[in-house]
């Protein structure tokens, strides 16, 4: 799980070397409610861009930050809701945005959880060590940022196949930037690569965000209680919860169902992969174009007995939509159709994961025909900031997009969407998910069987990497105190 024991040698460095440059570490309990951060950091905070290499920049490691480039408070959480001239459903669908944290994706947040309690304990040394970041994008992205803002060295590591702007904006960060074979399906290529680091002889730990319970922990305690915010304030009397989706990546972000169905047990959540990498539907394989959800295997922080469906979206919808919300013919088009100004201008704030989402709730509310009394919640991991490149590759290809062409994407991709490629998952269809954890993590990762049998009939488990948020936050209070800046 997450090991809390103290290595006093490495914490006393590690202090030092926070107290060296100046750097305070946020709880979890301040990344979920701002207002519990001290008034002088807030202060502070009003000079600093939101991606500024700065260690204040920690403190907005929050879904709450004021939505600018520099400068910013903090407030609500930031979402939208896309309306049925957009969707073709009668659900609402609210959508969080994650464009508003550093780096401009909330694994920013993943990543902070799983290395500061490595730091905060002396189990992970910045004097010495170097912090690996296997990635199909983002989290190494998060990584590097959180360990330059941290004092640690860093090494990235993702797929060769990725978008052209996290490679430039990684070298200006990370220490190291390691390309591996393939893109978003190639995660052993990336886990190969790490084991190459660890038998280097060379002083790296790895933070494997499929495997590493710091990347549940931070979304089941922060990124839960933001839908849960969001929710209270927009259903109204008679609407109900009625799905969560995500696409499954790491399936840290899943973690955040966890939180949610406590709240609301009734809630349906599905996980959502490439139909051109059919793994959850079919054990199945391939290569597929929705950026950053890395898949061919089940990552061993996926609490399968969760998930309650799963679907299949084919990687042309995103790819198209993308063209649909971000080019001047799209939005004249989506104008025409109802959709506000206000809207239009907030959709290159999706990006092509966050589109898959979107599709995956339009998928649920016509697989359950919902009504404009169910409400559907989403989650954009980034916007299409890192995603420009992808663009002009589309407009090189096929040409400038035309009224008709965004017509066409609008009704095949989005209003078309359809229920194909569904399955609600009974109990056995649950396990079978779970079982696929074998092959990567026990044969593969050296992980011990019996946990992976703990985690399917052991409901304490999960608990219990739950329940470690307030003794990492004790932690992080005494990490600040040795630092007393």
């Amino acid at each position: 799980m997450i090991d809390l024991g103290i290595n006093p040698a490495g914490l006393e460095r590690a202090a030092r070397r926070a107290k060296e440059r100046d750097i305070i570490i946020p709880t979890f309990a301040q990344m979920r409610d701002p207002k519990l951060i001290p008034s002088e950091i807030v202060r502070r905070l009003e000079t600093v861009g939101l991606w500024d290499l700065d260690p204040l920049n920690l403190f907005r490691i929050s879904w709450h930050n004021e939505p600018v480039e520099k400068g910013g408070g903090f407030g609500g959480v930031n979402y939208l809701e896309l309306p049925t001239d957009l969707t073709g459903v009668d659900a609402r669908i609210l959508i969080l945005v994650g464009k508003w944290f550093p780096t401009g994706a909330h694994k920013v947040g993943a990543a902070f959880g799983c290395l500061v309690p490595r730091l905060v304990t002396g189990q992970f040394d910045p004097t010495t060590q170097k912090a690996v970041w296997p990635s199909t994008g983002n989290y190494c992205r998060g990584g590097a940022y959180d360990a330059h803002l941290l004092a640690c060295d860093s090494i990235a590591i993702l797929p060769e196949g990725m978008s052209a702007e996290r490679f430039a904006w990684l070298e200006t960060v990370a220490g190291e930037v390691i390309k591996t074979p393939g893109s978003e399906s190639n995660v052993k290529e990336i886990f190969d690569k790490c084991a190459e680091l660890r038998s280097s002889g060379e002083d790296v730990v790895i933070f494997n965000q499929f495997d590493e319970f710091g990347n549940y922990l931070w979304h089941y305690a922060i990124t839960g209680p933001a839908m849960l915010e969001v929710l209270e304030s927009e259903m109204a009397e008679g609407q109900r919860l009625a799905a969560v989706t995500y696409t499954t990546g790491s399936a840290g972000t899943l973690a955040s169902a966890d939180h949610i169905k406590q709240r609301y047990p009734g809630v349906k959540v599905a996980a959502a992969e490439a139909l051109q990498c059919p793994t959850l539907l079919q054990a199945g394989y391939g290569s597929h174009r929705i950026e950053g959800i890395g898949d061919k295997h089940i990552p061993w922080i996926h609490n399968a007995r969760n998930t309650d469906l799963v679907a299949g979206i084919d990687d042309a919808g995103p790819m198209a939509l993308i063209r649909l919300f971000n080019e001047p013919a799209g939005a004249e088009y989506l104008a025409a159709q109802g959709v506000t100004d206000e809207l239009i201008g907030h959709l290159p704030e999706l990006g092509i994961s966050s589109i898959a989402n979107v599709l995956t709730a339009i998928k649920l509310a016509k697989w359950y025909e919902m009504t404009g009394d169910d409400v559907v919640i989403t989650i954009a991991t980034d916007s299409m900031d890192m995603y420009k490149s992808r663009l002009a590759e589309a407009n090189e290809m096929l040409g400038p997009l035309t009224g008709a062409d965004a017509a066409v994407a609008h009704e095949r991709w989005m209003l078309g969407e359809s229920t194909a490629n569904v399955q609600e998952l009974g109990h056995w269809d649950r396990k079978r998910i779970h079982n696929l954890k074998y092959f990567t993590w026990v044969e593969q990762q050296g992980k011990d069987v019996t946990e992976l049998d703990r985690q399917w009939h052991d409901p304490a488990y999960w608990n219990e990497i739950q329940d470690m948020i307030g003794p990492i936050d004790e932690l992080i209070g005494e990490f600040n105190e040795k630092v007393a800046l």
